[in-house]
């Protein structure tokens, strides 16, 4: 049994600062508010088109990082040119779409650096052993979400609980969910249902 765990990824952790910085709207089923969010908060010139763009940038990117890693197209991109169209074209599928890709880098400039390294801090290194991952603690219900098709996890460091199946092989849910033995197998236990 393979379950891989994508816990920081860029372009998702990239949109939910944005959101949260430049107090965007967004519709749809979009998760609350990051744990430790950017102080303060700016408008956009034009809020309804950013707030838009932010929930198709949020689906694709989800998308993409609830796949499993397309292992071929790491080793393609790391043989390809910086800089190259290669390397921009294998970069995109492996991230999905992304806010710096649409918007340019502008609405990240205020703290995203900082705030993203302190993102990646709170993981690394890994704070449990085996024995003592959320995975294994919650083992009874992640075998049957194994079995229906479950092969990542993807967490993002948002307040609310917030679970969603992605695709057919994806759950998405918070950090504090896949922490809590009875929320993560819960959440395991909306991925086996949705089979």
């Amino acid at each position: 049994m393979t379950i891989s765990i994508e816990d920081h990824s860029q372009a998702l952790l990239e949109l939910l600062w944005v959101r949260e910085t430049w107090s965007l709207e967004p519709i749809g089923d979009e998760p609350g508010p990051l744990i430790d969010g950017p102080e303060g908060a700016n408008t956009p010139s034009d809020v309804a088109e950013w707030s838009e763009a932010w929930s198709t940038l949020w689906e694709g990117a989800l998308a993409v990082a609830a796949q499993p890693l397309d292992a071929s197209a790491m080793d393609s991109l790391q043989a390809s040119a910086a800089g190259s169209s290669e390397h921009a074209e294998l970069l995109a599928r492996l991230t999905g779409p992304t806010w710096r890709g649409r918007f340019g880098g502008q609405a990240l400039e205020a703290g995203f650096s900082e705030w993203s390294q302190r993102q990646f801090e709170k993981i690394w290194p890994p704070r449990h052993t085996a024995a003592e991952s959320p995975e294994r603690l919650s083992l009874d219900a992640l075998v049957p979400a194994w079995r229906a098709g479950l092969e990542r996890v993807v967490t993002i460091p948002c307040r609310a609980e917030h679970t969603r199946v992605v695709g057919t092989s994806g759950l998405l849910v918070t950090d504090g969910t896949r922490e809590d033995p009875a929320l993560y197998a819960e959440a395991l236990g909306v991925f086996s249902a949705s089979r």
